[in-house]
């Protein structure tokens, strides 16, 4: 049986999926960390001062398009919420840009992809992250063959190409308990090499294949 991450329709399928409407938290829900006895912790509210940002899911086929990828990075260590964590490429609103305009602009300055190469499939469910009181919006994306990334060197450390059948791989999703600032957790994340993709990142992914696993 063919994964449903095959064949060149792949974006005609995820456009229509997107419309339909994106499976939003209960595709979520598996990739939240939890107390070590398995209860919920207690997700803040946005704020007055939250602000926007946006990321791209942005995703490209192999050869034959027997699979698609998917592109993560790594942030840089550096002094601040999100040292040296895997996210999706994007950031802060600027001015008055729309969301779209500013993933495809982080794109273009994270990893180089042209935003005139990508075309956009549809947004999937805004999530709040309160660690640094931002309100995401997660948009899909496509280019029709890998591109040339050129990874900026202050913001990113590496840049992630993840066929989508080893995300897909129930193998894959794994579990570990941490320390979290709430205290001892069961932290679930997607294992990439030697990379561990968890929290906001994580639980947006989820969505995502969540999403593609209706097709």
């Amino acid at each position: 049986m063919a994964l449903p991450t095959t064949g060149p329709d792949l974006p005609r399928r995820l456009t229509r999926a997107l419309l339909a409407g994106p499976p939003g938290d209960t595709a979520r829900h598996e990739l939240m960390p939890v107390a070590v006895d398995g209860t919920a912790f207690d997700r803040p509210a946005p704020r007055n001062d939250t602000r926007d940002a946006a990321v791209l899911l942005l995703l490209y086929p192999d050869t034959g398009h027997r699979d698609w990828y998917l592109t993560l990075i790594k942030r840089p260590d550096y002094d601040g919420v999100h040292s040296g964590q895997i996210a999706f490429p994007g950031g802060r609103r600027e001015g008055e840009e729309s969301l779209t305009e500013t993933a495809l602009r982080e794109t273009r300055e994270e990893v180089g992809v042209d935003p005139g190469e990508v075309t956009l499939l549809g947004e999937l469910t805004p999530f709040f992250v309160f660690a640094s009181n931002h309100m995401v919006h997660p948009f899909v994306g496509y280019v029709s063959v890998r591109p040339g990334f050129v990874p900026c060197e202050i913001e990113v450390a590496q840049i992630l190409e993840i066929p989508l059948s080893h995300l897909l791989e129930p193998a894959n999703l794994r579990h570990e308990t941490r320390e979290l600032r709430w205290g001892p957790a069961r932290i679930p994340f997607f294992a990439v090499d030697d990379h561990k993709v968890w929290g906001a990142t994580a639980m947006v992914l989820a969505e995502f294949l969540e999403l593609t696993r209706r097709l």
